[in-house]
């Protein structure tokens, strides 16, 4: 007998199979019991029919706790109300594993009883709709930059120097030297395509931003691509092209999902169309003080209602593009159509979710490089392999960094970062 997973149904229509399923809620009605289930690919409802599998085991039936583990066997039948089509109407049931007093019951709870009770939060149909979102835009961003020939490669998590040469690091002992857990593999993504043209990276970072909003995150993961001979305005078209990619993906690959969270479709759809619209910092900024926000002057940062504001005037993800040199890291190339800003990009999401991508084109110039690292008050000696880079072969490049929870935030229309994340750190929050 095949086993199988729900969503593998419509292969198996009219077929007896065996299922391994966790109980999710039940309810019963004389002699019929209705079994809400999932198996870990999906939610799907069981038929339990006292005639069908005598009164011991519906007796047994009609005592499972939420949470506990089965093993099904069963015929596959289609089912009209059913969102997934289909339904198994058992035949028998093993119990694996009893659950008694589940914690997470269907009634409201708290949030902060909620992450501490992650573990178990994750097998509720949510957190399982965003975990599978999650999973596609990981699997469609591999399949996007393996398709055009980039190379994955790993850049090292504990690091000797700050990439953003900011002090919101973590900080441990390396033997008897300093080092940081990594806030960004650029850097040595760099130095791998020099090597090997087109790379990207994909994995964890971290940043010791004391910030409670609802888009931060302590540890978060990024992929980071670097192109060697490529210039800024090479790199924003991979840029969209690869977010309207994923969105593409998700939509294709996990309406259940996004039924479940209630996303609307037909929003996302706009997000598939590039190219995206783009805006002058300097040209952002003007339009902010014609709308009343007194508070920003050229040469300051965009807080959160800054970006949502821009973002509202379009319904595509819009780049912020060409910043000040003075808050922009240093090895940005300065925009030679105007000295005091760089070529570089946020991509800000529609729907107040802020910047899922930041990226520039990459100074490649030796001198400048060197002459940047005195003037932003940082050690030439930890940056002289870097600087190496721009003595041997250097080459325009650019690349960028998308924070996979924004985006898996965004994509799923949830309110806090918090969800995306399977076991989330945040500030003050290191358990589970």
């Amino acid at each position: 007998m095949e086993i199988i997973t729900m969503d593998q149904a419509v292969s198996y229509l009219n077929q007896k199979v065996q299922i391994n399923a966790w109980l999710t809620n039940k309810r019963s009605s004389g002699k019929i019991a209705f079994l809400q289930l999932r198996d870990g690919k999906t939610y799907f409802q069981g038929i339990v029919l006292k005639e069908e599998v005598g009164e011991e085991v519906f007796d047994t039936v009609k005592g499972l706790g939420q949470e506990s583990s089965l093993k099904l066997i069963g015929t596959v039948q289609a089912d009209e109300r059913s969102s997934l089509g289909y339904e198994l109407l058992v035949h028998s049931i093993e119990v694996v594993g009893e659950s008694h007093e589940y914690p997470i019951t269907p009634k409201e709870h708290g949030t902060d009883f909620l992450m501490d009770h992650r573990h178990l939060w994750l097998r509720s149909s949510r957190q399982h709709a965003i975990m599978q979102i999650r999973n596609e835009i990981i699997r469609a961003t591999y399949e996007f930059f393996n398709d055009r020939g980039f190379v994955k490669i790993d850049p090292p998590i504990l690091t000797g120097s700050a990439p953003e040469g900011t002090t919101e690091l973590f900080q441990t002992k390396y033997f008897d030297e300093d080092a940081y857990l990594s806030q960004s593999g650029q850097l040595y993504m760099e130095a791998a395509a020099m090597a090997l043209g087109n790379v990207f990276s994909f994995g964890p970072t971290f940043r010791a931003e004391k910030s409670k909003t609802r888009r931060h995150l302590i540890e978060f993961w990024m992929m980071e691509p670097e192109m060697a001979f490529t210039d800024h305005e090479e790199s924003l078209q991979v840029q969209e092209q690869y977010v309207a990619y994923l969105v593409r993906n998700v939509i294709d690959n996990c309406h259940l999902a996004l039924e479940t969270l209630g996303r609307d479709i037909d929003v996302l759809e706009k997000y598939t169309q590039v190219p995206y619209p783009r805006i002058e910092y300097t040209e952002a900024v003007q339009l902010l003080k014609d709308n009343g926000f007194d508070d920003i002057e050229w040469g300051d940062d965009f807080g959160s209602p800054h970006e949502t504001f821009i973002a509202n005037q379009n319904d595509q993800p819009v780049f912020i593009i060409n910043w000040p040199r003075s808050i922009k890291p240093f090895y940005m190339k300065v925009n030679p159509d105007n000295p005091e800003t760089v070529l570089c990009a946020d991509m800000i999401a529609p729907e107040g979710y802020g910047e899922i991508i930041g990226g520039s084109q990459r100074i490649d110039d030796y001198e400048t490089l060197a002459e940047n690292i005195k003037s932003f008050k940082l050690d030439p000696e930890v940056y002289a392999w870097y600087l190496d880079l721009r003595k041997y072969g250097s080459v325009p490049h650019s690349g960028f960094g998308l924070g996979l929870e924004r985006a898996v935030a965004w994509i799923s229309g949830i309110e806090h970062i918090r969800e995306t994340s399977p076991f989330p750190r945040l500030l003050n929050r290191l358990y589970p």
